[in-house]
């Protein structure tokens, strides 16, 4: 990397432990891509008042030639993201699989999806109109207006949907351009 990593924590003391994990986690970028020029990496710990336990939500932020990548992960249903190596685990893994999507996509490999971006709404404020889901990729934002068919007021942490993601994010981080509530069969192959 050109620049220094950059370790920032919000709501919770830094640690020389976690600091230690996460330099070793953005070492590991670099094979997969060694045209890194900085990453920054971001723990907050979340105050959840109705849960038993708090949440690590980890970004991990990479500057590459031509392109921004960032990805959001934070804690999932079944409270795994309440031990901090595993959010940060998580997170790597994630980022990982965003540089390799970026380097097919340098060198004109795209990956073919042959299911649509799909997640679980995580949170959803109806008064205020937003939300944000969790998807393999990370976390995503949406606004009332990009949820299709009315489906804004039908939805509730754990519906899940199918999203379309802009190109570029927006200041609350990657932001859905269109949201489809889904049954449960909507992931069916139908090839054979």
């Amino acid at each position: 990397m050109q620049r220094p990593l950059e370790i920032r924590f919000h709501q919770m003391a830094s640690s020389p432990a976690i600091e230690a994990r996460i330099r070793e986690k953005a070492a590991e970028l670099e094979r997969f891509f060694d045209r890194i020029t900085g990453c920054r990496v971001i723990v907050e710990r979340e105050h959840r008042h109705h849960h038993k336990g708090n949440l690590f939500r980890v970004r991990v932020e990479i500057d590459a030639p031509g392109k921004e990548l960032a990805v959001t992960h934070s804690g999932p249903l079944d409270h795994a993201h309440e031990d901090v190596y595993v959010a940060i685990r998580d997170a790597f893994n994630a980022a990982v699989r965003r540089l390799e999507d970026h380097v097919r996509e340098r060198g004109g490999k795209v990956k073919a999806h042959e299911v649509p971006l799909h997640g679980t709404v995580r949170m959803v404020d109806h008064e205020g109109g937003f939300g944000f889901i969790e998807t393999a990729e990370g976390e995503v934002y949406f606004h009332r207006n990009s949820v299709v068919e009315g489906g804004f007021v039908a939805l509730e942490p754990g519906s899940k949907v199918r999203l379309e993601v802009a190109e570029r994010e927006s200041k609350e981080g990657w932001q859905a351009t269109t949201v489809r509530l889904i049954g449960k069969h909507h992931l069916q192959d139908r090839t054979g």
